[in-house]
């Protein structure tokens, strides 16, 4: 059974876009730049990441990856605590998922604080980030240092520049509770999230801002 990934995660919901496709493992060998921005396209409006490289070099060459593969497309927003995360990262196509958890990350240390409107990676251990976020919806400084299964602190990867009042509004009718059901999500996709949680929100698109 998948060990659930505790501290953040998004899903997306299939409006007109094309369906995802595995991407090919060169996609793992993209750098990114130094400093990007990244426009994710909600079911509630716009918001923008800026990604800095010298945070996390494995964390944004990974954002940087998944952003360039459409992997956010339809990624359901399926954990908001207003007072603490709001949590993204799962595909709705099971195949995609399963290529970039082949591929876990390296663990970094934390260079930044995990400041209101900052984006940092899910995991549940080490050598386990992979596609999750979240955002942090106010100062969580815990986050810094604590000692998450062995691995101490979440190292944010960039933050948000424009629109956290977007970030802000997301449904949060069910708290946690979308987040413990990873096994189904990863097994249905989105449909069951649209049956049991009809009211949350999507990621329609992220781009990389040229």
């Amino acid at each position: 059974m998948r060990k659930i990934v505790f501290f953040f995660v998004l899903i997306v919901f299939g409006f007109d876009a094309p369906a995802q496709t595995v991407p090919n493992a060169d996609i793992l060998d993209q750098q990114a730049p130094g400093v990007f921005q990244v426009e994710f396209q909600t079911t509630a409006g716009s918001f923008i990441v800026e990604a800095r490289r010298s945070w996390s070099p494995a964390g944004v060459d990974r954002l940087y990856q998944l952003v360039r593969s459409g992997f956010y497309r339809d990624a359901a927003i399926f954990r908001v605590q207003p007072d603490y995360v709001v949590q993204f990262g799962i595909s709705p196509h099971p195949r995609v998922n399963a290529f970039w958890e082949k591929h876990p990350l390296p663990d970094e240390p934390v260079k930044n604080s995990n400041l209101k409107g900052t984006l940092a990676y899910a995991r549940e251990g080490k050598m386990s980030r992979t596609t999750q976020l979240f955002i942090n919806y106010r100062d969580n400084h815990k986050l810094d240092t604590i000692d998450f299964n062995g691995l101490k602190g979440f190292p944010p990867v960039g933050r948000v520049v424009e629109g956290m009042e977007v970030v802000q509004s997301f449904c949060s009718d069910y708290g946690f509770e979308p987040a413990e059901k990873q096994d189904s999500v990863y097994r249905l996709g989105n449909a069951y999230l649209r049956e049991h949680y009809p009211g949350l929100d999507y990621i329609r698109k992220a781009t990389i801002i040229e």
